[in-house]
């Protein structure tokens, strides 16, 4: 009796929260965000299972950084509803450890991170369809290579 009791509140509750759900998801501030990575997260973040990470590395002062504007941001919106794709970004001014320890030397740099590891680094055209297709093309070939190693 009181296990059904249970399962029947567990449900109506679920009911309740359901519309609160689908009413935060379409709001408009509920966009993929670009995931700002430090020195404190970034080790543990890339390696997050079965999660691919696409990362700018940039500093304030650096005018091509400035030049990409919105470009970062307009990329994680388009990433929305991608499963296990993250956008993420460092700045290198003040996580200079994990900038000298993935190897940047140039700003902007686009890297793929998969299972902690580089997998990938960027240099076609500073564009969210080139930059999209790219992420979406490595994160097939991951995934192939995972199922092939299973």
């Amino acid at each position: 009796m009181d296990l059904v009791h249970s399962h029947h509140r567990r449900r109506s509750l679920l009911f309740l929260l359901l519309p609160l759900f689908f009413f935060l998801s379409a709001c408009p501030g509920s966009r993929a965000e670009v995931i700002t990575l430090t020195e404190e997260t970034f080790a543990d973040k890339v390696k997050e299972k079965d999660t691919i990470w696409f990362v700018q590395f940039c500093v304030p002062w650096c005018k091509h950084c400035k030049n990409l504007g919105t470009l970062w941001e307009d990329l994680g919106k388009t990433m929305e509803g991608e499963d296990e794709i993250e956008i993420g970004q460092v700045d290198c001014s003040t996580s200079k450890p994990v900038c000298s320890k993935v190897d940047i030397h140039s700003y902007p740099t686009f890297k793929i991170f998969y299972d902690g590891e580089e997998i990938a680094k960027y240099k076609g055209p500073r564009q969210v369809e080139p930059l999209k297709q790219f992420v979406l093309d490595e994160a097939d070939k991951a995934a192939r290579a995972k199922l092939e190693a299973d």
